[in-house]
């Protein structure tokens, strides 16, 4: 039995089709369908339970759940804008260091989503306490956590932490203006037939802003080598260690969506692309590059090349055309 805690959501349910793709469905969603529109993500996809995330915690608690394969622990609070303290670090920090003890008292693998937030603004991308920092309260229930793991020195059962750096693809649709900007793109060339995207900001141009864009497939690949190699543990960045601008991500999508390939300085004059003034509410907590350095993932043994932007945005867009 492995159990998929998030596993309505975006990485979750991801994750989920993953596992059925390998024949596996003996698998416990954990959850909360509060936004009962989440069901939706897992409709095709075969589990043997589905457990609301409050009732699980306190099955644990009563000493169900002992003879678990694997958790992967995919459940938070992914609201950058959220400034409620408390509830951010009940959900996303004392809620995994319970499932974290679960699983250590169990000797159950427990692989979780940590997440590339925690390097703030810094321009260093290794996983070394150096490089790391907060620009947000989300960011901080991450960091926090990551800590704690880093801070038990031996472990007698697999615990791999994973910096997710910026997700898309399928089964996003329920976060809202926290879906990828490859999800906000697409549905602004469906509705507007343009491209709306920040100006210069961080000492970059309009656009310029980079980050390391990872295609949803990737990150659910890296999750099942984990739970192949239960002797790996550590805290490991999962982007595809280069940076690339919105207007890449832009020109992916609209190329996509549309009629071919369209040079940059052409997009922008027909006003396909639009810049619009950067936020005032986002000075000081946005990150305006990053790049994964995926050397320790290389290290202990994942060869896979990850999908190209154009291939994965390409891959996403027709998955929106047929849903």
């Amino acid at each position: 039995m492995i159990v998929v805690t998030g596993g309505c959501g975006f990485i979750g349910s991801n994750l989920v089709y993953g596992l059925n793709a390998r024949g596996v469905d003996d698998i416990i969603v954990v959850d909360d369908l509060s936004d009962g529109d989440k069901f939706v993500n897992i409709l095709d996809c075969k589990i043997a339970d589905y457990r609301d995330y409050r009732l699980f915690r306190e099955e644990l608690e009563d000493g169900r759940y002992k003879e678990m394969n694997a958790v992967f622990h995919q459940g938070a609070c992914s609201d950058t804008m959220q400034t409620d303290g408390q509830y951010m670090l009940s959900v996303n920090y004392d809620y995994s260091k319970s499932l974290l003890h679960h699983c250590m008292d169990n000797n159950i693998p427990f692989i979780y989503a940590s997440s590339a937030s925690v390097y703030g603004s810094g321009g260093t991308f290794k996983e070394e306490p150096k490089n790391e920092g907060a620009l947000n309260v989300y960011a901080y229930s991450k960091l926090l956590f990551d800590r704690y793991v880093r801070a038990i020195s031996e472990f007698d059962s697999q615990v791999v932490g994973l910096r997710y750096f910026n997700v898309y693809g399928p089964r996003e649709q329920h976060k809202g203006r926290m879906a990828s900007v490859a999800f906000h793109f697409y549905n602004q060339m469906m509705e507007y037939n343009c491209v709306k995207l920040f100006k210069g900001s961080g000492g970059y141009e309009d656009g310029e802003q980079r980050r390391d864009f990872i295609w949803v497939g990737d990150v659910v690949d890296v999750n099942l080598f984990f739970l192949d190699n239960p002797d790996v543990s550590g805290l490991f960045n999962v982007g595809t260690g280069r940076a690339q601008s919105f207007n890449d991500m832009a020109q992916a999508v609209i190329s996509s969506s549309s009629a071919g390939e369209r040079e940059l300085s052409e997009l922008v004059r027909s006003r396909t692309i639009q810049y619009i003034p950067f936020p005032e509410k986002l000075v000081d907590k946005y990150q305006s590059y990053t790049q994964a350095d995926i050397s320790a993932l290389r290290s202990v043994g994942y060869d896979k090349e990850f999908t190209p932007l154009a291939s994965g945005v390409r891959q996403y867009v027709e998955w929106r055309q047929r849903t």
